[in-house]
Formats: structure tokens, C-alpha cells, sequence
């Protein structure tokens, strides 16, 4: 694997001719969270029908330093709403969004986004048709998503943007569909399952619609195993009305020095877009929605009524509005150091909140601490910083290299070092894979059509199949009858003839261009399974940034 190739990609790894030893230096990290300040608690309780918004997609770090680099960009959690107080010692949710994992094979400079469905306090996690936690033996989520897009493929390593995104808006939202009936049993049990599909929607550049849903027996299963859930997971819940937005970060890589000159730290190449004036939007239109706003109509449509478009109206949603504060939680440490010790990064210094309306917020930068790349489109983070004393605490200050002493040994760091990222290659790039036995739900009764690949901007390659809707993986072991997936499927064909992906769905942006998907993704149906059918990815490997197998 040659080193030109990953910096092709945007990975861009570097080498250094001086590197400090691991040694001289304590691990260190920076983490922690940014808040975006609303009114608490000001979205009525009637708008549980899904959310919608807009957030800005781009590369968090300049260079991608491996996979212990872990970072979600502005996003929420969508949880159950309840009457009253929530049921105790339950955490269930939908969350994931745009970002990096450390369990991404396949990285990039720019994020990907991910979907994900999180059952009852994390026994089962969902990511994406043929991807989530457990085995193909024991699967724990592998089969939890299943896939509505006819025109989209959703590979195992999450939906790949086109590369040079930097600061463009990818909207996206969730919404329940009635593709199911209430069913009276799970798993053969008097246990009653719900029949929300909770299914994203996107509005990207070249690509707008539904695209999958979490299949209401990813939620309810685990009621069988734990009967004081029944009734209180999303298979049947509407969603809170009131929702977090936050960026949360786990891990960017920093470096600490103590030295008789003082404290030290170095953060890895932090940026954030920026336009000429200064400003980053990082979120535009955080909606709430009614359920009349696209459940009950389709509801109507699925019983005989008439079609729907799929269009969601703001007259059916809750626009959240923002606050003019920064509120950021990010921390920069070595390893081991007591919480209450952790110095905090000097946010309320480096930017102020930008609101170009009430329901779009975002960022202007200090000029004199943060920089603008010398492109004028993207503002860079202080690298170094000065442990100070505070009040009664301890902070960070940010500084100039040249008020750094090199005996620090802070500028000779390398977070990009080849020797870190190559010996983890084999994990890095291993393939996600499907069953190949031809018992298993991919094989019996099997697709309609393929293979067929497509080739990725992140160097992977999809391998997919076309198979009849009601037949793919996911609903197969959705403990669905065959006569309730052949309802599914009449749904989903009245569906697919309507809700094409040309269509607007989402209300658009009030400030900002959406981002692009990665077109290699966007699919076209053969003629002769052009109503019924959908692409399901079976594999997904690593082939190098010249395409071909």
C-alpha cells in the first residue's frame, strides 16, 4: 500500500524527519462537547412526529490522524417522549450523523454520516443495512436497518460525501412511516410490537428523499427479553419534542509538556468553514413536526386515501430558535488526569455566536487567535496553548509558536506518523462482508439481480444486489409473516411511484448550499425491476483510489 495513494484520498498522512519519542511526552487528548444554546423545553409536546434540520459538513482536522480520532460534527439524539417522568435506567435512542468513528475502515478527510439506531441501553446498535454491533452468528443490530431508497446505496461504512465539502449543509431528519400493522406477538410472546418505522430523510445537492427506516423489531426485541419495556421504546413512542444540539467529540489528538518555563500544550489542526466575513453556520432550521405532518396523511394513502407527496409543510413544524452564547465543553489533557483537573480550551476567546437569523446559528472568529487558512474560506484553531491559573482553576491560554520553548519538544510532535497508522492497516481496511451461505436471509430466497459494483471516493468498493423489497436481509428477520411483508411491499410500491429523488421533502435552508453525496452511490434500478426493488450492499472493500477490482 503505497503512502502517495492515502494522501490522494484526503487522508493526507504525513511523515516527519523529527518526531518526539513517545517517551519524552504523556499521551494526551482533547474532548468534550459544543453546545448549541435554545430556550429549554420551548418546542410543545404536540410536535413528536420527527425532526428535520441542516448541518454543515467539512473535515474537523486537516489531516486525518487514524482511527483512535473519534469526533461527531453538530447533531441530536432523538429519544422517546413519555407522560410524565421517563422510565428509569432505559437509554434508547436514534443518534449517530455526520462524523468520524473508530471504527471507520475506510476514512476520509470529510465526514460520512451514519445512522444510528440504539436499542435498550446499547444491547443492540444499528448503523446501516448490514452493519451494527454483534456477529452474523449472533447478530445484535446487523439486521436492524432496512433499506427504502431505490436510487441510493447505503454502504456498511456509512454515506460518503464528495470530496472538497467545507462548510455545505446536509439536511436530514427523521419520521415515522406505518409500512407495518401493529402486530399483538414478538417472537412468538404476548408481547405486542409497535409499527413506527422511523425513516431518514435527506436533502443533499444530488440527492433528496427517504433512504432507509429502523425496523420497529430492532426496538421491541428487546421488550422480549425485558417485559417492563413494553410499550416504551420507538417502536411505539412518538419522538420528545425538545431536543440537544451538540458536536460531540471523544478524541483529537494534543500533546502536554511540563517544563520549568511553564505548561504547554499542542492540539492537532483543528478548522471550522468560515465565508470572507469571518462567519461558520453550523446549523440552520431545527424542526419539530406534528404527526399530521406526514403520518397521518400517509396512514390515509396506505388505507385507500389519496397519494401523498411527501412534501413536510413548516405549517405541521416547530422552527427552534437560538441564543446569542458559546457554550463549549472541549478539555485538552494527558491521559490520567483526575476530571475536576482537566483545563478547559479558551472558547468564550477564540469565537462569538453568529446568528444570521433566530433559527440559524453558528460562529465569528477572533481574528487575532484564529486564522483563516490563507484561502479566506476556513478558519484554523490556535495550535498552542499556556496552562494558566484562573480564579480557582486552571485554564488554557492560547499562544504563538514563538512563545513556545523548544525545550517543550512540542513542535517537533507528529500526530500523522506513518508508523502509527500502517501497523492498525489490516483492521483498518478489513471489508465488511455478508453471509455466503445459502440458507441465510441474503441467499434464501436471494436477490433478483447482480452483482453490481460501485466505486467510492474513499477508495472502497460496493458490491450490491437488487432484491424485491419485501425479500431483503433486514425484513426477513423482522418477525414478519409473509403475508405482512407483502403488505409492506404493495406500501413500499406506492411509495417508490410517488416519492421519487428529485423531489423537495425537507423545508430547504434559509441560509447556506447543500452538500453533495458522493454520486457514485446514486443508483438507477434495471428496467425490469424498476417498481418493487432495492439495492442492498452485500460487500464492501478496499480497492484503492483508481476504481477496478
Amino acid at each position: 500500500m503505497k503512502s502517495m495513494a492515502l494522501v490522494a484520498s484526503g487522508i493526507a498522512l504525513a511523515l516527519s524527519a523529527s518526531t518526539v519519542p513517545a517517551a519524552t511526552l504523556p499521551r494526551s487528548q482533547a474532548n468534550g462537547y459544543m453546545i448549541v444554546p435554545k430556550k429549554f423545553h420551548q418546542v410543545p409536546r404536540i410536535y413528536d412526529g420527527g425532526f428535520s434540520m441542516y448541518t454543515a459538513a467539512w473535515p474537523l482536522l486537516l489531516r486525518y490522524p487514524g482511527n483512535q480520532f473519534q469526533s461527531g460534527l453538530f447533531g441530536t439524539w432523538m429519544a422517546a417522549q413519555y407522560k410524565g417522568r421517563p422510565p428509569q435506567h432505559l437509554y434508547s435512542d436514534i443518534e449517530g450523523g455526520l462524523g468520524w468513528w473508530r471504527g471507520t475502515r475506510f476514512p476520509t478527510a470529510a465526514p460520512k454520516f451514519r445512522l444510528g439506531g440504539v436499542a435498550y441501553n446499547f444491547h443492540a446498535i444499528a448503523n446501516a443495512p448490514g452493519n451494527g454491533s454483534g456477529t452474523w452468528s449472533h447478530p445484535r443490530g446487523l439486521y436492524g436497518i432496512a433499506q427504502l431508497s431505490p436510487w441510493l446505496l447505503f454502504p456498511p461504512d456509512g454515506l460518503t460525501l464528495k470530496p472538497g465539502v467545507n462548510g455545505q449543509l446536509f439536511g436530514y431528519g427523521y419520521f415515522p412511516l406505518p409500512l407495518t400493522d401493529p402486530q399483538a406477538t414478538t417472537d412468538g410472546k404476548k408481547i405486542p410490537m409497535g409499527n413506527h418505522c422511523w425513516t431518514l430523510f435527506l436533502n443533499t445537492h444530488n440527492f433528496k428523499g427517504p433512504v432507509c427506516f429502523v425496523t420497529p423489531y430492532f426496538w421491541n426485541s428487546q421488550a422480549v427479553r425485558h417485559p417492563r419495556l413494553i410499550g416504551k421504546l420507538l417502536d411505539s413512542r412518538w419522538s420528545r419534542a425538545n431536543k440537544a444540539f451538540q458536536m460531540e467529540t471523544q478524541y483529537l489528538p494534543a500533546a502536554v509538556s511540563r517544563t520549568k518555563a511553564g505548561t504547554y500544550a499542542r492540539l492537532g489542526q483543528v478548522s471550522f468553514p468560515a465565508d470572507r466575513n469571518g462567519h461558520s453556520v453550523v446549523l440552520n432550521e431545527l424542526t419539530s413536526y406534528k404527526r399530521s405532518a406526514l403520518w397521518g396523511p400517509v396512514e390515509a394513502w396506505f388505507h385507500g386515501g389519496p397519494p401523498v407527496s411527501g412534501r413536510l409543510s413548516l405549517k405541521k413544524g416547530f422552527v427552534v430558535k437560538f441564543n446569542r452564547n458559546v457554550w463549549s465543553t472541549w478539555k485538552l489533557y494527558a491521559d490520567h488526569t483526575p476530571k475536576a483537573q482537566q483545563p478547559s480550551l479558551p472558547w468564550p476567546m477564540l469565537a462569538k455566536a453568529f446568528l444570521a437569523t433566530p433559527t440559524s446559528y453558528g460562529f465569528t472568529w477572533n481574528p487575532g487567535l484564529v486564522h483563516d487558512g490563507n484561502d479566506g474560506f476556513r478558519a484554523l484553531l490556535p495550535r498552542y496553548y499556556r496552562l494558566v491559573h484562573v480564579g480557582r482553576r486552571y485554564a488554557w491560554q492560547a499562544v504563538r509558536s514563538s512563545e513556545v520553548p523548544d525545550s517543550t519538544g512540542l513542535k517537533q510532535v507528529n500526530f500523522y506518523p506513518l508508523r502509527k497508522f500502517y501497523p492498525r492497516f489490516g483492521q483498518l481496511l478489513k471489508p465488511y462482508t455478508t453471509p455466503r451461505n445459502r440458507d441465510s436471509a441474503y441467499w434464501h430466497p436471494g436477490p433478483a439481480a447482480g452483482p453490481f459494483y460501485a466505486h467510492l471516493s474513499d477508495g472502497s468498493e460496493l458490491t450490491y444486489y437488487w432484491y424485491r423489497f419485501e425479500d431483503q436481509p433486514a425484513l426477513l428477520h423482522a418477525d414478519l409473516s409473509q403475508a405482512e411483508r407483502n403488505k409492506m411491499q404493495k406500501r413500499f410500491d406506492l411509495i417508490e411511484r410517488v416519492w421519487t429523488k428529485n423531489k423537495q421533502y425537507l423545508p430547504p435552508p434559509t441560509r447556506g448550499s447543500l452538500a453533495y453525496l458522493d454520486p457514485a452511490q446514486i443508483v438507477t434500478p434495471p428496467r425490469r425491476l424498476a417498481i418493487g426493488y432495492v439495492p442492498i450492499v452485500v460487500r464492501q472493500q478496499w480497492v484503492g483510489f483508481q476504481g477496478g477490482k
